[in-house]
């Protein structure tokens, strides 16, 4: 994705849905009861009984809210009381995956196997600890050994499908995701792994089909909603999008990825002050996330106002200090404000997080070049070239830069470069012709200028806006009349 793709799919549904649904354990007064016993009993060495059940409620509690100090003290105490318990030693398995002792978990895993061949959440822990050492067939495998063993299939279609996708296989992850949603339809996690698999299949026309046929079905699911939107965007039919996002947050009004991703599409539509509002809804439901900031900085770029644009950029890169594009924002900004020899250090910092960014090294060569470090420039817009940048924007600017210097037999070459990656670039044989020109190189510059008319008449404007003086050259001013009269 470029700097001004604003389409961000996900934000943190993992996460949300965890916190929404943290009654997967009982937290009820019976619970409480028991995790305040069990604390009393650790920090004042008291005497409690626990069954195998509340001890591995306790443990899943510690270990859901990643308390992995206390978790261990809740395992040791178990497996005294219960060593024969195949539960408990897979929370222990568990746990060792946690702290990275990979192989000593797998061996306890195994261990179990030997006597609960057929417990479910066995395969289903070493499936994911094979996943997470990157042992995608393994991990695969043990998903495949728990589902018929599981009562919610669904969970296990998803961790196949998720698995799927880990490998890059988004066709075989669809095929598990929807097997998922036929066991339980209302399962957003399918929903949302499915609408990526969609994504990097490149098949939002059939996205649009399924969630419309899903929404007919469940038309009070806010998550089909937002990815029926997401599917829109995609599409670049960011109207419908947005009536998509507006019906999610009629549904669920605190849907903070709704208002995000409504912000980006009013963004495409050139929308800015709507877009501003609308990832600001965000802060109202969530604490302030960086590409937040960063994309409300972008919306004040692009209204000029430039103050406005630097207090969000900032505020990015105080969240996130490794954000490449806010530090490039705030060179770009203050450059804008007249103000580049402060924008260029910004943009050299952008460069230095992430090198091989195209869009970075052409801002710093424009801003070194606008300074009068023409050498400097000259350097940067090689390093944009060789990045493969795709505009044919880069050969202009180069060029000029190399003229400026008096250099013209190598602007030339840059031209002719850029016209050899960019063939329909009606510019490009523009600024030859006129290069030619000044090179004392008449016929051929005709020649270039002829073709330049043929791809887009309209352009050739660009002409004098580089070159007023030939405004008076009346050669080329009946070329032009010609091609007109062609076009009328």
């Amino acid at each position: 994705m470029t700097k001004n793709d604003v389409i961000l799919y996900y934000k943190n549904y993992m996460q949300r849905d965890f916190d929404d649904n943290n009654d997967d354990f009982d937290n009820g007064n019976d619970f409480e009861e028991s995790l305040k016993n069990f604390e009393a009993m650790i920090s004042e060495n008291k005497t409690c009984f626990f069954d195998a059940d509340q001890l591995e409620e306790i443990i899943d509690y510690y270990l859901n809210w990643f308390n992995y100090e206390m978790a261990k003290k809740a395992i040791d105490y178990a497996l005294e009381r219960y060593p024969y318990s195949g539960i408990i030693k897979i929370r222990y398995a568990q746990y060792l995956s946690s702290q990275h002792f990979t192989h000593e978990a797998l061996n306890v895993l195994n261990q179990v196997e030997q006597f609960e061949s057929n417990n479910f959440e066995l395969y289903m822990a070493r499936g994911y600890i094979y996943s997470q050492i990157g042992l995608g067939e393994q991990a695969i495998e043990n998903y495949k050994k728990a589902l018929p063993l599981s009562e919610n299939k669904d969970e296990v279609y998803i961790a196949l499908g998720v698995e799927f996708l880990n490998e890059e296989k988004p066709l075989d992850a669809m095929y598990y995701l929807k097997k998922a949603l036929q066991y339980n339809s209302k399962n957003e996690v399918a929903l949302n792994e499915l609408s990526l698999c969609f994504d990097l299949t490149g098949k939002s026309e059939q996205a649009v089909a399924f969630f419309e046929n899903y929404i007919d079905k469940h038309p009070y699911s806010y998550f089909a909603w937002f990815n029926l939107g997401l599917a829109y965007n995609r599409l670049s039919l960011f109207e419908k999008a947005i009536d998509a996002y507006d019906y999610a947050l009629a549904i669920n009004e605190k849907f903070s990825s709704a208002y995000f991703n409504k912000a980006n599409s009013l963004a495409q539509l050139e929308r800015y002050e709507d877009a501003i509002s609308c990832y600001k809804e965000t802060f109202k439901h969530e604490e302030g996330d960086p590409s937040t900031y960063f994309y409300i900085g972008e919306c004040y770029e692009s209204l000029h106002k430039f103050e406005n644009a630097l207090v969000n950029y900032n505020k990015c890169v105080k969240l996130d200090p490794a954000n490449a594009d806010a530090w490039l924002g705030i060179g770009v900004v203050l450059d804008a404000m007249n103000r580049s020899t402060e924008g260029i250090h910004y943009a050299k910092k952008a460069i230095e997080i992430n090198p091989n960014d195209a869009e970075s090294w052409y801002v710093f060569a424009q801003i070194n070049e606008r300074i009068g470090f023409l050498e400097e420039s000259i350097l940067a817009f090689e390093r944009v070239i060789e990045l493969e940048y795709e505009r044919h924007d880069v050969y202009l600017d180069y060029s000029n830069v190399l003229r400026t210097l008096g250099q013209l037999n190598d602007a030339l070459n840059v031209i002719l470069e850029g016209i050899k990656k960019h063939p329909t670039s009606a510019e490009l044989y523009y600024r030859m012709g006129v290069l030619l020109i000044e090179n004392k190189n008449k016929k051929d510059a005709i020649d270039f200028i002829a073709r330049g008319l043929s791809l887009n008449y309209d352009a050739y404007n660009t002409i004098f806006e580089y070159a007023p003086v030939l405004v008076n050259d009346n050669e080329l001013i009946n070329l032009i009349s010609l091609y007109n009269d062609r076009n009328t």
